[in-house]
């Protein structure tokens, strides 16, 4: 007997439960024009994210790290939010336990107007104190600022974003939350490498817990092997084939409801 699609095993799966928790990286943000950490477009000038994400680098230069934010932050803002996040929005109105666990710090999820977002690396669009005299969102600009780096209202020390560095700790009540998340029916990641720690360890969680896992991704990722099912391709059209088979699904079973 031939093996059940994969699309259609997972969509069946979808149209009878109501727990999902997805995990998105910067691969869901890519069809919005949103450069990829990593990818050739990550690249600013002659630096690599890697060397300007840092709170070593703010210390040393926070000048710097602030231009490449300003620029990261207006190419954001001409962006639109794509099929990806369209999808995902509709599924955290649709399943009653919906949780959305997102790397991505561009804001394009709320846009589309997703529900029950936890933002795991923080936003581009909020600030805060430097020196840690307070955590308030004081920024939320889509133009270039006109003075770098901000200025703290308080107590006059520069202002840094409000994202998860390299070599910072995830805020420890939203890691705590999407620890919890895991524990559903089934559990997505899209469009992230499976290599950022401790992310990363969500999927082998929920597993671990009874949930099925799914990978969408263009290629195959480090979590391949590691997930219930794997979907290749661009997001945006897995995640439409999908969506649209469990909705074909959802209608069979009220019209035979109807009968």
């Amino acid at each position: 007997m031939p093996s059940l699609d994969p699309t259609l095993r997972v969509a069946r799966r979808l149209a009878e439960i109501e727990r999902v928790t997805v995990l998105t990286g910067a691969g869901v943000s890519a069809a919005s024009g949103v450069p990829t950490f990593r990818g050739r477009d990550g690249l600013w000038r002659t630096f690599r994210p890697e060397e300007l994400a840092t709170p070593h680098a703010f210390a040393r230069d926070p000048r710097l790290v602030w231009e490449w934010y300003d620029w990261r932050r207006q190419r954001i803002a001409a962006c639109s939010p794509n099929r990806v996040h369209e999808v995902l929005a509709e599924w955290s109105r649709r399943y009653p336990r919906f949780r959305l666990i997102t790397q991505n710090v561009d804001g394009l999820h709320e846009r589309a107007g997703t529900q029950h977002v936890l933002r795991y690396h923080g936003s581009i669009w909020d600030v805060r104190c430097a020196g840690g005299c307070a955590r308030d969102a004081w920024l939320d600009v889509r133009v270039p600022l006109p003075d770098l780096p901000p200025r703290c209202p308080r107590c006059d020390g520069p202002l840094r974003p409000d994202v998860v560095w390299f070599g910072e700790p995830v805020d420890p009540r939203v890691a705590a939350l999407a620890r919890d998340a895991t524990l559903c029916d089934v559990f997505f990641t899209i469009g992230t490498s499976a290599v950022v720690y401790p992310a990363a360890g969500l999927a082998h969680e929920a597993r671990a817990r009874g949930a099925m896992t799914v990978e969408i991704n263009p290629e195959p990722t480090e979590a391949t092997a590691l997930v219930d099912v794997a979907l290749q391709g661009p997001a945006e059209d897995v995640l439409d084939a999908l969506d649209r088979a469990v909705c074909k699904i959802a209608g069979s079973s009220s019209a035979r409801g109807a009968s």
